[in-house]
């Protein structure tokens, strides 16, 4: 396979990958080194940085994945709006998943203190729509099991992983933007009631994200 024969596939992988495309993944698929793979996907990436560009190449939950450009979203929000509906979730829903997000891995008894109703039933809503899972047991009396937040959480609000976390003012966008809460009004306030310390939280902004549409729009 010669350069620019490699530099195509790899672009068709991207292009084509349900789920983020790691150099792995990439180089198992074409018989290249990883190194190969690494220049190839630098490459790539620069040469979609223009603004004449309307989609990118991004590192996402641990591999690479195409985007459309910022400033495009509106365009594309318009032309999406009546096609597949973004997951929905209700203002208890979105406060418990804030409550996981930032300070992951935690329990139900945990979540339910600081929210301070019972969050059974949005706990299993969330791992329904696969946005929480499991993270073991916590080694305190009962054994209660953990919870944490997903590599489907990571590519809802277009994060490469938990360390790009938002503040909390950031989260009620990217939740409005990326997840299509029902509530529009006073989502940043509850969820800051309900997670404690907000300073202790990553407080990075990161534009690209906060500006992110749903991931299904890059293919």
């Amino acid at each position: 396979m010669t350069e620019g024969e490699l530099k195509a596939a790899v672009e068709a992988i991207i292009y084509a990958a349900d789920e983020p495309a790691t150099v792995e993944q990439m180089a198992a698929a074409t018989g290249a080194t990883v190194e190969q793979i690494e220049g190839i996907v630098r490459e790539l990436v620069a040469s979609y940085a223009s603004d004449e560009r309307g989609i990118e190449i991004r590192p996402v939950a641990g591999g690479y994945r195409f985007y459309t450009k910022p400033h495009c979203h509106e365009a594309v929000r318009a032309f999406i709006r009546n096609q597949k509906p973004p997951v929905r979730l209700s203002m208890a829903a979105l406060e418990t998943l804030a409550v996981i997000a930032y300070r992951q891995p935690i329990t139900l008894p945990e979540i339910q203190e600081i929210r301070g109703v019972n969050s059974a039933g949005v706990v299993q809503t969330l791992l329904e729509k696969r946005l929480i899972a499991p993270a073991g047991r916590k080694r305190v009396i009962g054994r209660p099991i953990l919870y944490r937040t997903t590599k489907e959480f990571l590519l809802r609000f277009g994060l490469n992983s938990l360390d790009e976390l938002p503040s909390l003012k950031e989260f009620e966008e990217l939740a409005r933007a990326a997840l299509g809460t029902q509530e529009n009004e006073g989502i940043g306030a509850e969820i800051s009631s309900t997670v404690p310390d907000e300073e202790d939280a990553q407080t990075g902004s990161n534009p690209g994200v906060s500006q992110m549409v749903p991931p299904q729009e890059g293919n």
